[in-house]
């Protein structure tokens, strides 16, 4: 049997999405698909929230002047849905992340050291040294606790943004229980304060 309730939504992203491309056709009569970059017909691309601006921004606002935002964006762009990348290449990686020169890779290193002390990734050593893996964890879950702990870093401005743009996109990750409170996973879990995996 066919779930209606399954198919019904599609209708009106649909009739969105065709007002939106008439707009678009009026604004930019000229502009053909061919100018475009348009995921449903190139490949290299990955799924990231609509929020990461407004995640990257606060995210550089914890770390005290030295952002970490795009570092984080370049590790969040080789990753799959195992939210999990090798560290096999830091000095491109840095490079990605626009550090240049002597220091680049050093630089690279620090800032994923403040990711990690932050929360919002866990590192583990191997072959590559004690910045071997790097895993990506829920952002909403890490920003979500660092503003119950009272980190000022969490400007609440931004953090009721946060809130209302995921209500806007209908991400419900706030609603989501804090699995480092939780007893039967905290265990499990990479503890939002440890870089002791880092230290190098």
């Amino acid at each position: 049997m066919v779930d209606l309730n399954q198919i019904m939504p599609s209708k009106p992203r649909k009739r969105i999405a065709q007002r939106q491309l008439d707009l678009r056709t009026r604004l930019w009569p000229t502009v053909t698909d061919g100018y475009l970059w348009r995921r449903k017909f190139h490949d290299g691309y990955t799924t990231v929230p609509r929020t990461m601006p407004l995640i990257i921004s606060i995210m550089d606002d914890l770390a005290n002047g030295q952002p970490v935002g795009m570092t984080y964006l370049e590790l969040w762009g080789r990753a799959f849905d195992e939210s999990f990348v090798t560290l096999s290449k830091p000095r491109e990686m840095a490079f990605h992340s626009g550090f240049v020169g002597q220091r680049a890779e050093r630089t690279w290193r620090s800032r994923m050291r403040i990711l990690a002390e932050l929360g919002f990734i866990d590192l583990q050593p191997g072959p590559s040294g004690p910045m071997s893996y790097a895993l990506i964890l829920n952002p909403y879950l890490v920003i979500r606790r660092l503003r119950y702990e009272g980190n000022p870093g969490v400007r609440e401005d931004k953090y009721n943004a946060l809130i209302e743009r995921a209500g806007e996109i209908g991400a419900t990750d706030f609603d989501l229980p804090d699995p480092w409170a939780s007893p039967t996973v905290a265990g499990d879990m990479p503890q939002p304060q440890g870089a002791e995996n880092a230290a190098a």
